[in-house]
């Protein structure tokens, strides 16, 4: 078996370090890009801290934030490799993707389905040390995983769909404190949505011109020129909506502080990108995971500090 690199993804731990043997399933799992285990956390962990501000406990359940640390990284990585076994026709007709593990003949169907059980397992492990709402709750986000792939061969909004699975974590971290859902979550959710739209929209400029030509739909190509407007909606809509997430659960002016920095480096995304340039698009896509350490700061300070100020 080879353990050659991926196009999108070179000069990383994985292909310096990892045995070649483990190459591929390491690249099935995206550990080689932690960047959307990253995106899948944040909003976990946003829910426990918000949850926390609501409790007035003064942290976020530590031991909630590491079982959604590994349980993202593991769902992430059974995803992805669901993601590689329904799209390997199409990943081999991309240029960018084309040297997967699947596509390039690195792993078999059959060998990366039985590594997507493992990694469900994991998750599994992790989910049911929860209340049995949030258990519930993490199994009924299946739904989501298992269509999503899909969803790029028949609408123009795929984003939506992504933006349903990768903010169900805005719901679990709440669930997970209180055993129920509230308004709060419900409204972090509907602004992760809206995050994961502007940044899936960014990070799908990079293969513009290929869906194009291959019949694979995004926002990015229906958006087109009008990309940097439609962000601004977008992110505008992520903003209100996690604000009043924030306030309704007692949230205050530190908050309010680590919103507005939020709210600023998702403008600057904006002013620095160029839909033209792939690699900028990358850089761009890659800095929400500080956007959203920084908004997960603003929470977790204002639960430590909100009753003092």
């Amino acid at each position: 078996m080879s353990g050659g690199s991926v196009a999108d993804a070179t000069g990383n731990w994985v292909d310096t370090l990892a045995p070649a043997w483990l190459k591929p399933y390491l690249r099935l799992a995206r550990l080689d890009r932690p960047i959307g285990s990253w995106l899948l956390l944040l909003p976990c962990w946003w829910s426990a801290a918000l949850a926390a501000v609501a409790a007035h406990a003064q942290a976020p359940n530590i031991s909630h934030l590491i079982l959604f640390f590994i349980g993202a990284f593991a769902m992430r990585g059974a995803g992805c490799t669901w993601n590689d076994i329904v799209d390997r026709d199409l990943d081999g007709a991309v240029e960018r993707t084309r040297s997967r593990p699947i596509p390039s003949g690195q792993v078999s169907v059959a060998q990366a389905a039985l590594f997507l059980v493992l990694q469900a397992l994991i998750g599994f492990a992790v989910l049911i040390t929860f209340n049995s709402f949030t258990i519930a709750l993490g199994i009924a986000s299946l739904a989501i995983v298992v269509v999503y792939p899909f969803m790029k061969r028949i609408t123009y909004w795929p984003q939506i769909v992504l933006g349903l699975a990768f903010s169900w974590g805005a719901l679990m971290g709440w669930a997970g404190v209180f055993g129920r859902l509230d308004a709060a979550p419900l409204l972090l959710y509907a602004g992760s949505i809206s995050w994961v739209i502007g940044y899936d929209t960014i990070y799908a400029h990079q293969d513009r011109e290929d869906d194009a030509l291959i019949g694979i739909k995004s926002t990015a190509l229906l958006f087109g020129p009008r990309t940097k407007p439609m962000l601004g909606l977008f992110y505008g809509l992520a903003v209100i909506l996690i604000g009043l997430a924030g306030f309704l659960a007692g949230a205050g002016a530190v908050f309010a502080l680590g919103l507005a920095a939020f709210a600023a480096h998702l403008a600057w995304q904006i002013a620095r990108l160029d839909i033209g340039d792939p690699d900028n698009c990358l850089k761009v896509f890659k800095s929400d995971r500080d956007a959203g350490l920084i908004l997960f700061a603003g929470l977790v300070l204002d639960a430590a500090l909100g009753r003092f100020i």
